[in-house]
């Protein structure tokens, strides 16, 4: 998921420098919510080690 976090922000900044802020926004949008459903998931996966040692 972290994956395409990174792709989508890469086309966001690729779309950016072209002067597509449509898609440029998007795409950012789009990065910025599975960078933070990853880092959730990533805190749940961490708190579940902790409890189950």
């Amino acid at each position: 998921m972290l994956y395409w976090a990174i792709v989508f922000f890469i086309v966001a900044v690729v779309s950016a420098i072209f002067g597509f802020g449509g898609i440029a926004s998007a795409s950012a949008g789009i990065a910025q919510i599975l960078f933070f459903v990853f880092f959730v998931l990533f805190a749940i996966a961490l708190i579940v080690r902790v409890v189950r040692k």
